[in-house]
């Protein structure tokens, strides 16, 4: 406990400690003041010592007994309980420091979430407020255990990492919160994902917010986030309060990882639980492998099904890649994109075909 709050807790006196004063003023015992007040002297003491509060009744009382105004005692008590409050909860920031050495402090204040410059207890609050918790236990519970629902060891070691992650899935949380969206309609999402391969393939530079916006009318939410460094998450799915929810990272760097990671998301939201939760490509949380499996081929499906391959009749070229791009109506990149992820190609193939994504616009347009 600080020097600073300890001598605030000394000098905090009890609404008991003027009710003492003012019978020993009006020279009266407490055995008296407890026959006057038709209580019991154990109900009095309690009184006295801070133990019971001083209720409206009881203020009504006093002032009969003690010729003292009733909104003064009521006045005197929330004033105690109030600065009580706030010693004791001092008191706890300070207990939660070592929590806070953990968080990803540094991202939270660049990316404007954090306001406090120094680190204590001020800034123990205000992290405690980003989360929407009021202590590192519901923390615990809602951002670590309810996401990691796995055998996965929560040592010491991988604090950092849970903490990244649990930083990143609440500023998803808090994105959402800023947009306004239908009721989620599956059907008309489906139909969303059709139109979605026209910018697939023709790749505006506006791609971002199209998406977006398409995805909103059907009750889809997309966000865009920055990727934190001790959480090297590339996307996650999930539903929060009846909305799906797709939060994209910017480690997507072509456009050809970037549509099959939205359309693996996507496979997610139609194909699994609304309870299901997907983080992908970060380590510390297991994922579903069967569902991971499922929502790979329905990303393939519906970006350029794996039948392209019977139009390869020799050697593949870029030829070859801008042929079945035109046949199959989507960009060369997914052409390539598929090629490489079928060991059909090389990794160094085609990479002139791929288009560079970043995503820093779109994520600042959002803002936090």
């Amino acid at each position: 406990m600080s020097s600073t709050i300890k001598i605030e807790r000394e000098l905090l006196t009890k609404p008991g400690d003027t009710i003492l004063e003012t019978i020993e003023f009006l020279r009266m015992n407490q055995a008296e003041l407890a026959e006057r007040l038709g209580k019991s002297p154990a109900k009095v003491n309690d009184l006295i010592s801070g133990k019971a509060p001083i209720t409206v009744n009881t203020a009504m009382q006093l002032e009969k007994v003690l010729g003292i105004d009733m909104q003064f005692w009521l006045n005197r008590e929330m004033y105690y309980r109030e600065k009580l409050a706030r010693i004791e909860q001092e008191e706890f920031l300070e207990q939660c420091l070592d929590w806070l050495k953990v968080q990803p402090i540094k991202e939270l204040k660049k990316f404007g979430y954090l306001k406090t410059k120094s680190v204590g207890t001020e800034m123990v609050e205000e992290c405690l407020q980003f989360y929407g918790v009021v202590s590192p236990l519901q923390w615990q519970s809602i951002y670590v255990d309810g996401y990691t629902k796995t055998n996965f060891p929560k040592r010491e070691a991988y604090n950092f990492l849970f903490s990244s992650m649990a930083a990143w899935l609440r500023i998803g949380e808090l994105k959402l919160r800023k947009q306004r969206l239908p009721e989620f309609n599956k059907e008309a999402f489906k139909s969303v994902l059709t139109e979605i391969r026209v910018l697939v393939e023709s790749q505006p530079e506006d791609f971002p917010m199209q998406l977006k916006s398409m995805c909103g009318k059907a009750g889809v939410a997309v966000i865009y986030s920055n990727s934190l460094p001790k959480a090297p998450i590339s996307g996650a799915t999930r539903w929060i309060g009846g909305t799906p929810l797709i939060q994209i990272t910017d480690r997507y760097k072509t456009n050809d990882l970037f549509w099959f990671a939205f359309y693996h998301e996507a496979g997610h939201i139609l194909l699994h639980g609304k309870k299901d939760v997907f983080i992908e490509d970060f380590h510390a949380v297991e994922n579903d492998g069967n569902k991971e499996n499922e929502a790979n081929d329905f990303a393939s499906d519906w970006l350029l099904h794996d039948i392209f391959l019977e139009e390869i009749t020799s050697v593949i070229d870029d030829n070859t890649v801008w042929s079945i791009a035109r046949a199959y109506a989507t960009h060369p990149a997914i052409v390539v994109g598929r090629l490489q992820n079928l060991d059909k190609v090389p990794d160094h193939f085609g990479t002139n075909f791929k288009v560079k994504v970043n995503l820093d616009y779109f994520i600042e347009y959002e803002g936090k």
